[in-house]
């Protein structure tokens, strides 16, 4: 059974202490660091840029994941790759030839994505399917953290996991957007290889990141769950009993 990759999204992190937040994610095994990047334009949102994730880089050996939400984005590709990014992904709405901007993000040695809005239909991605390294499906409109999970996002990533594995393609999947314990058990089935998590990982069990990347990635029993509660308030009303 392949082992699924957690990328804690650090737009939860407390923005104060980016870099130690980062060395615990990298501490508490996380595989990868996503980092939003949005300009106010192409989602309603600012967050951060490259001279940012170039400061943070010394902070850990983990993977740099990151989503570019800004457009038009062809021009901002290599601040982002010599700042330290090792995954690029773009939109296609944010470029006017993506093709042309995924082969921009390769020739600089990184590897490239293309993300797919709830609104984004698949189809939008299977021409450079073998061109990229990883196709990054939004199961929320991007913007903010937080959000409620879109559940019908799943069909895109059953059309892209079926079509990956019969052209025998490396391209991995990757799911951000409201992801906690219940639906990622649902989106591992459904064939991502990557999950994306911010608030979850971050506000979960007491902040607990470790325990929290762990549930991520090998699944989250609801029946079980739903015992541990039983027996709470049962335990509760005997004390109260007596």
């Amino acid at each position: 059974m392949k082992k699924i990759k957690i990328s804690p999204s650090i737009l939860s992190a407390d923005f104060s202490q980016l870099g130690n937040e980062i060395k615990r994610l990298e501490e508490s095994g996380a595989d990868l660091i996503h980092v939003d990047v949005m300009d106010g334009h192409f989602v309603p949102n600012i967050t951060i840029g490259p001279e940012v994730i170039s400061k943070l880089r010394k902070y850990t050996s983990l993977p740099f994941d990151v989503h570019l939400m800004i457009s038009p984005v062809h021009d901002f590709i290599k601040n982002f790759a010599d700042a330290g990014a090792d995954i690029i992904t773009i939109h296609p709405e944010a470029t006017n030839d993506l093709a042309s901007s995924i082969k921009k993000i390769k020739s600089l040695n990184k590897k490239a994505g293309v993300s797919l809005n709830p609104e984004t239909p698949v189809e939008k991605v299977l021409p450079v399917l073998k061109q990229i390294d990883l196709v990054l499906i939004m199961s929320v409109n991007p913007g903010f953290g937080g959000q409620k999970f879109m559940e019908n996002t799943l069909e895109k990533v059953k059309i892209l996991r079926k079509e990956i594995d019969q052209t025998n393609l490396k391209t991995l999947i990757e799911i951000d957007g409201g992801i906690n314990f219940e639906n990622a058990t649902m989106a591992k089935k459904a064939g991502v290889d990557i999950l994306v998590s911010g608030t979850t990982i971050f506000k979960e069990n007491g902040g607990n990141l470790k325990k929290n990347i762990e549930l991520l990635r090998t699944g989250w029993n609801a029946k079980a769950k739903k015992y541990q509660i039983i027996l709470f308030f049962y335990s509760k009303a005997i004390f109260f009993k007596f």
